[in-house]
This record gives C-alpha cells, structure tokens and sequence, in this order.
C-alpha cells in the first residue's frame, strides 16, 4: 500500500480527464466545477486502499472509485441547495456560481454519470457494484430526509440522530470501501467487515465534521462555521447539551433554536458557550474516539496482513484527528 497522496493524485487525474465540457455547457461546467474543486476525496481514495488492502492493483478500482465521487458531490450540490449554504471548501457553491435551477439539473446528471463508471467492470461485479450502489443512494436519501425533518422536531433523540448520521454519510464511506473488496474479489465475510469497518469510521467522521462546525477554524474548515447553528440543525452537540444542561441551559438552548437573527453571530457564539458549558463538546469528541475504536475492533476480524491492518488504523486515527 502507498501513500494517501498517491491515490489523491491518481483521483485527480482520473477526474480531470474525464473532459465533462461539453454541450449544454451550463449542464456540464457545473459538474467540472464541484469535481474539480479538490478536497481530501477521502471516500474514493478509500475505494482505492481497499482494492490494495487485498492485494490487487487500486487502478483497477479508479472506475469504481470515481462513481463514489460523482455520487458524492452530486449529493453536496444539492444539500447545498437545501441549506442555502454559500461556500463549499472555501469556494462559491454550485447555485451560487450559476442558480439553483443549474445545481438541481447538473446534480440529477452526476447520479446518472456516477451509475455510467460501473460499466468499466464485467457483469459479475457490475451487478454487485450496481446492487450496493442503489442501495447506499437511496440510503443516503433516507438521511437527508430525517436531516430536514429533526430541523422542525424538538423530540429528536440520540438514537434517531445517530440513525441519520448513519444513512446520510456513513453509508457511503462504508460502501466505498466495500467497492474496493468487490473488485478485488475477496472474500463475502472480508467484504463485510470492511464495510463495517468503514461505516463506524464514517460515523467517527460525520461527528467530527459536526463539532468543527462550531468548533473549526473557517481558514481551514473549508465551509461557513456555525452553519449547524444558524439552521438550528439539532447535532449530537445539540443534543447532548440538552440532555447535561440544567433547566436554564435547555430554555436558552430551545429559545436559540427557535429564531433565525438576521446577524447570526451572537447566536452563534451563545450555543458554543453552551456546548462548552454543559459537557456537549466533551461529549461529542469522547463519542468520535468510541466509533473509531469500533472501527478498528473490525478491522481485527479481517484476514489481512498485519501492516496494512496498520496503514488502516493509522488513517482512521488521523481522520479522527483532523481539523478541516
């Protein structure tokens, strides 16, 4: 296995010679866009990792590998647009740069790309490929809905916020990693347990994500810190300063919740001082730490060298980690 800038490198390469301009151009420039805007593109360098995990070369997997990241970003152009953000890793977002008409239709055209990649691959692991593919999308479906239904709940509980934390990113880092073991053909069990493997870092991740939202810093953050909190998005922070606050705390918190300012930073730095002051932020980091450590009891089971079980943990520690 090689370094993580390795397979970042073969991603963009991949990308940019795909050549999406072409007619219409306002379908496609969109899409070179959002591509093209760079990111770690963690989810396909995953892909990749774990196509070498069991000893086959990652190109086989670029195909595989950019079908993940089409999805995604086709994904983000749209809950972009359901969250009326303006930046997406530091840039203008798609709706921003052209209109929201654009980013819906330019979007729709990612899923379908997506989809087209698996055709690089014979039937056998086309059919597969396709199979865990429709499944995780419309999953990913499923846990944006229950994202836009907690915004106007004030009975959401940590199961059902874990649930859709789940479904909504999760998911997708586990199937990017079971994509690379389908290619490389392994084993059912070894298949699963990756994906397991995957799913639980991807729970680690969307919780971190959640407490850089307020707890970032915006040079590196890459997105508007306090976005969470400005759409009253009920967080695992969130929640969890409800469950450990005393009852001032909660009626502060649930009167915040309730009212959109016109100048958000007041609000903003009122809900971090109640995230600090209850525990939440203590908490959500302690919650970060349990599923990448259940990550890693996955990856145990796996029938695979101890050093890229390693190389593994090493980027599951790193990611839980991180501060972009």
């Amino acid at each position: 296995m090689r370094a993580l800038s390795h397979y970042q490198t073969l991603i963009s390469n991949y990308l940019s010679e795909l050549h999406l301009t072409k007619e219409p151009k306002n379908l496609y420039e969109p899409i070179e866009y959002i591509l093209l805007l760079g990111g770690k593109r963690m989810r396909p360098v995953l892909t990749l990792m774990a196509t070498e995990v069991f000893d086959v070369d990652c190109t086989k997997a670029l195909a595989a590998a950019t079908a993940v990241e089409v999805f995604h970003n086709f994904s983000l152009v749209h809950d972009d647009i359901m969250d009326e953000a303006p930046l997406r890793r530091g840039n203008e977002t798609v709706h921003e740069k052209w209109n929201i008409n654009t980013g819906i239709l330019s979007g729709d055209a990612m899923l379908i790309l997506a989809y087209q990649h698996f055709e690089a691959y014979e039937p056998k692991i086309f059919r597969e490929l396709a199979k865990l593919f429709s499944k995780t999308a419309l999953e990913v479906c499923e846990g944006q809905q229950y994202d836009v239904d907690f915004e106007t709940r004030d009975d959401v509980t940590i199961p059902e916020y874990l649930k859709m934390i789940e479904y909504k990113t999760a998911v997708l880092v586990g199937a990017a990693m079971k994509m690379g073991a389908i290619v490389a053909e392994t084993s059912e069990e070894n298949a699963n347990l990756i994906y397991a493997f995957g799913l639980n870092l991807g729970i680690a991740f969307q919780l971190q994500d959640d407490y850089l939202d307020a707890f970032g810093n915006p040079e590196t953050f890459g997105k508007q810190v306090g976005g969470d909190i400005i759409e009253n998005k009920k967080t695992y922070l969130y929640l969890k300063a409800l469950e450990f606050g005393t009852r001032d705390n909660k009626e502060q918190l649930l009167h915040l919740f309730s009212i959109k300012p016109s100048d958000n930073s007041e609000k903003i730095d009122s809900v971090k001082a109640l995230f600090t002051k209850t525990g939440a932020s203590k908490a959500t980091q302690k919650a970060i730490q349990e599923y990448t450590f259940k990550a890693f009891e996955k990856l145990d089971l796996m029938t695979i060298s101890e050093e890229k079980k390693a190389v593994l943990k090493t980027f599951g520690e790193n990611l839980m980690n991180r501060n972009v």
